[in-house]
């Protein structure tokens, strides 16, 4: 497994940017505002943390990522094609008829896809069941989930949260994306689920909060995770919506538009600057 040091993970980072702005740009439809605010979270997992091997996707031991919040997909795709799951070429196809990525990630045509997601909360609930599965067959993968603070408002979050701790679930790690703004407006206009790090330790989980722009504290936060025992890890990490791009960052407008050709010049001049 190729395993990328920090620094180097910053420029990893940003061309899972530039190829999702480029995918999205060209269909004219999906994601950008949260797959950017994700994409030092994704590339952490997928070039520094986690044991998977794409060429066997469905390896019995690897480690598990779930995309519950499914709409992010575009930055997960480019993570799968960096990684070498499917050609390059094939992040042209997203959203086409026919295309294996398809507007919300699904497990029986994309390679390297551990669970379908799309319906905010399922993803989480499935991601623990992963975990239980782990645990019961006494495996040592862990199960990576990354949620959104939005979905947070789904009441399967909060059942699955429950669940996890009861059952000890100590292998599965959440990375919630913390970026306060949905696709109506801030998710404290929409459906406040502040004080967020009180409520997950109410639910008895391990919660450490970390700037998830920041490789340093996303794997000091991961290493912390994977030494607690008999608890589940929620990673509260506070990131910025269309993180990269200066007119898209902490704007709703941005959850899931397809930028124009002149936005789309500016964004990639932007984007490309920091490569």
């Amino acid at each position: 497994m190729i395993s990328l040091d920090l620094s180097t993970l910053q420029h990893t980072a940003n061309r899972l940017r530039i190829d999702v702005l480029n995918a999205v740009y060209h269909v004219k439809s999906g994601h950008i505002g949260g797959s950017f605010s994700s994409a030092e979270i994704v590339s952490y997992l997928y070039f520094k943390e986690m044991n998977i091997k794409a060429d066997d996707p469905e390896w019995e031991d690897r480690d598990r990522f779930v995309l519950s919040k499914g709409h992010a997909a575009p930055v997960l795709y480019s993570a799968l094609a960096e990684k070498g799951f499917f050609p390059r070429g094939e992040l042209e196809t997203l959203r086409k008829f026919g295309s294996k990525l398809q507007g919300h990630p699904d497990m029986k045509k994309a390679p390297g896809v551990d669970m379908s997601t799309g319906s905010l909360g399922q993803g989480f609930a499935a991601a623990a069941g992963m975990a239980m599965a782990g645990k019961l067959n006494h495996k040592d993968y862990y199960v990576y989930v990354l949620a959104g603070d939005g979905e947070m408002e789904e009441g399967e979050i909060w059942e699955t949260l429950m669940s996890a701790a009861k059952y000890k679930l100590d292998h599965l790690i959440l990375f919630l994306d913390h970026n306060g703004i949905q696709l109506d407006g801030t998710t404290g206009q929409v459906m406040n689920t502040e004080p967020i790090t009180d409520k997950l330790r109410a639910f008895n989980w391990h919660v450490i909060e970390i700037d998830g722009h920041d490789f340093q504290q996303i794997e000091d936060a991961v290493q912390n995770a994977k030494m607690i025992k008999e608890q589940p890890t929620a990673i509260v990490a506070n990131t910025v919506k269309g993180k990269g791009v200066s007119f898209m960052e902490n704007k709703a407008a941005w959850h899931g538009k397809a930028p124009n050709e002149e936005e789309y010049k500016n964004a990639l001049r932007e984007l490309e600057a920091s490569v």
